[in-house]
């Protein structure tokens, strides 16, 4: 034995509208479940070299750059920033770490180094306060980016910090 319905299109439209009514409510009164993320003080509180770096998040990684048009590789990035306060840096992060004093006490503004696998100062990024510091980090993230010192990562590949002041180089 064969059934048929037979619906006309106004019948069956809102009998399908209800639901999806129902169903775009319910998701938009729905919060996801947010992580908190700590953070950064006021920038108007920070180093201006700091401030600067802040400002260059987003901008493109390049290999062997250093330049906000072309892009900036680690070292590069950290250059940048500091000859726009008017203290040239070397090139590599091996060499600022070799021409630049300890800093114990991290202050914003300093440089913290990491060995990422080609010497114990192969990479560097500039640390903004807490435990947030800002890096051209990799071709694989691709831009300059703020990440965390507590991270399992680069926690485990910290080798310390220098502190650039007028003068250097």
């Amino acid at each position: 034995m064969k059934f048929i319905i037979k619906t006309d299109r106004s019948t069956l439209c809102s009998r399908l509208a209800l639901p999806a009514i129902i169903a775009l409510l319910v998701g938009c009164s729905s919060t996801p479940k947010i992580t908190p993320v700590q953070t950064l003080p006021e920038q108007t509180t920070l180093p201006p070299a700091t401030h600067y770096a802040l400002s260059l998040v987003g901008a493109p990684y390049r290999y062997g750059s250093a330049s906000r048009e072309d892009g900036f590789d680690c070292s590069g990035f950290v250059r940048h920033v500091y000859q726009r306060q008017g203290i040239l840096l070397p090139r590599t992060a091996s060499e600022m770490a070799d021409a630049l004093p300890r800093a114990d006490d991290l202050r914003s503004g300093d440089l913290v180094f990491f060995d990422t696998g080609s010497g114990a100062f192969s990479h560097v990024g500039l640390f903004v306060s807490g435990d947030r510091f800002v890096h051209a980090s990799s071709s694989r993230t691709g831009r300059v980016l703020v990440s965390s010192l507590n991270n399992p990562y680069w926690r485990k590949h910290y080798t310390g910090a220098r502190r650039p002041r007028a003068g250097s180089h």
